[in-house]
């Protein structure tokens, strides 16, 4: 599994790199009656709270000591206490150290140990081609053979790791899997020469999977079966077999490679190198459950001291997007609320009341918009996002011809959806456009049902219609509002930290978007045009002339960009 790159502008005083992880475990406990265990590992990140600098410290502390979020998640491994999980992508400091054994709370009883082996990948670089097995040994006494094949990684203290399985092909001697690609730095660490382990299992189902043969090979010699050329040929051998038969044995069979080549896929600073543009639109719930913005205890209530959660959502998230849209423009709604003059409830209304638009320069001027449409309007209701999604997705409709432009919208609401089947209709039409959908929950109520939304572990459905890819991620607002133990953090922090959570998906969301349409990046040297800002535009006034520098041109792809200082305006862009 591979986890995106997080958006956002580089700190280069925080070294940050892409990490691609291997992880495996040993001994685990056995919690079934009838079977082995049937394991997964969760990967998680601290995303607030100090970090741990010794060994006692990591081992006593606990999940309540900071904010923790899943990163990602392997595969299930059915029926096994030793397993070998897929790769995981994640981003962590250069220095970091990982690794667990995990154990019971009384600290008497091992649970088991995982291993945890990190290697810097900075290019997503696969090695793809097309294989087939001929003349494959019979296993099956009443049939033929059900083949697959695994590929495995081998290190230099020996141990190998499984990188890849192919499927079953069911009752054959003579099998073509599907194409294959695997992850170079996965499989060999980019090393043309290291020994890659191939076994070729046949699969059995009420007993232990029979080894038919094993062969090793190079990321060099499968290179060779390159397009037009010669397939090549690897020989099975089975060990037992071979010493059982002596010189009469031959082999277990053979595997052709051929179409063989390495596949770069874009990465998002690729695109965003070759121009690309993030437009963001941002609507603002003005429902009456918010309560009165006059009242202290409502969402909407402006503190002398501190923002409220809409402000600190939306410059949360439009700090950083502003440096992805050289016009520094962005798209605000309100919906749900009553507007001046008007008798009936409007679904979606232009924040800039005032001007009457929904073009707003610059964060602050979304947030003058926010103010004045907050002391101007009537709360109302319902709570629908249907007319928003559509709204914004007309425009992004308009950005499908080529990699020019992306769409973001951002929803911050404080309640349960009140349309939610033509919400769900609205994004399957939406997730075949250039858009992402960012929804940030403020204050406490149930945002269970917000979660269908988010569908990270399969495409959202309705009625027999499916998503064409993912296009949603939901935050509450809550979890990042104190550290854990009720102490309310530094606006800045919960900032940084929000805004890190909310925009983890969206590079992935545009590379997947961009490889479905075949899209690829402008090269650097010819970019796609940039928008000027308007000329009323103040960078300085906007907040972000006064901070650290962004890294030069060329040291981008070395950085991984998580975490954000804002840029000094005349300092390089980011692209």
């Amino acid at each position: 599994m591979n986890q995106p790159s997080s958006l956002g502008i580089v700190d280069s005083s925080r070294p940050k790199t892409n990490v691609r992880l291997t992880i495996s475990a040993n001994h685990l406990q056995d919690l079934d009656v009838f079977s082995k265990s049937d394991p997964i590992c969760l990967i998680y990140e601290k995303t607030s709270g100090k970090k741990s600098t010794t060994t006692e410290s990591i081992e006593l502390a606990t999940w309540q000591d900071a904010q923790w979020t899943e990163r990602g998640r392997t595969e299930v491994v059915m029926n096994n206490l030793n397993p070998h999980y897929s790769t995981l992508k994640a981003h962590l400091g250069k220095h970091g150290e990982i690794g667990a054994q995990w154990r019971n709370k009384d600290k008497n009883t091992k649970m088991g140990s995982i291993t945890i082996r990190a290697e810097e990948d900075e290019k997503m670089e696969k090695i793809q081609f097309d294989v087939c097995g001929e003349s494959l040994d019979k296993k099956d006494f009443f049939g033929k053979s059900d083949p697959y094949l695994n590929f495995k990684r081998k290190f230099d203290d020996g141990s190998t790791h499984l990188v890849h399985r192919t499927e079953v092909k069911q009752k054959t001697l003579d099998p073509r899997w599907a194409t294959v690609q695997i992850n170079t730095q996965t499989l060999c660490g980019k090393d043309g020469d290291r020994p890659i382990l191939i076994e070729c299992y046949d699969h059995d189902k009420w007993k232990k999977d029979d080894l038919i043969g094993t062969a090793q090979t190079t990321l060099n010699e499968l290179l060779r079966g390159g397009p037009g050329g010669e397939p090549v040929e690897i020989l099975l051998t089975n060990e037992k077999k071979k010493a059982k038969k002596g010189d009469k044995y031959k082999s277990s069979g053979t595997l052709k490679i051929w179409n063989s080549k390495i596949v770069v896929e874009p990465t998002f600073l690729d695109f965003i190198s070759g121009g690309t543009q993030l437009d963001f639109a941002v609507a603002v719930d003005f429902t009456a459950s918010n309560g009165a913005p006059k009242n202290s205890s409502s969402l909407h209530y402006m503190a002398a001291d501190r923002p409220n959660q809409y402000e600190l959502a939306l410059r949360s998230v439009l700090s950083i997007c502003q440096h992805y849209n050289s016009s520094k423009t962005f798209e605000a709604f309100g919906f749900g609320a009553k507007l001046p003059y008007q008798s009936s409830v409007s679904a979606i209304f232009p924040l800039d009341l005032q001007r009457g638009t929904s073009q707003v320069i610059g964060i602050n001027g979304v947030m003058s918009a926010y103010r004045h449409s907050l002391q101007n309007v009537q709360l109302y209701g319902p709570t629908n996002f249907a007319p928003i999604i559509d709204t914004v997705a007309q425009k992004a409709q308009n950005m499908m011809h080529d990699s020019a432009r992306y769409q973001i919208l951002l929803i911050i609401t404080d309640g349960i959806i009140c349309d939610m089947h033509a919400t769900i209709r609205s994004i399957i039409n939406a997730s075949g456009l250039p858009l992402s959908i960012i929804i940030i929950g403020v204050g406490n109520e149930d945002f269970e049902k917000m979660h269908e939304l988010d569908s990270d572990d399969s495409l959202l459905q309705q009625d027999s219609r499916i998503a064409q890819r993912d296009i949603v991620q939901f935050v509450t607002i809550r979890e990042f509002l104190n550290n854990g133990r009720g102490l309310y953090l530094d606006p800045d922090v919960i900032q940084e930290n929000l805004a890190r959570e909310v925009l983890y998906e969206v590079p992935g969301q545009l590379t997947g978007y961009m490889k479905q349409r075949g899209f690829e990046p402008r090269p650097v040297d010819t970019p796609w045009q940039r928008d000027s800002p308007p000329p009323e535009y103040d960078p300085i006034f906007d907040g972000i002339g006064t901070k650290r520098q962004a890294p030069p041109l060329g040291f981008q792809n070395q950085i991984n960009p998580v975490t954000q200082e804002i840029p000094n305006a005349s300092a390089p862009p980011m692209y």
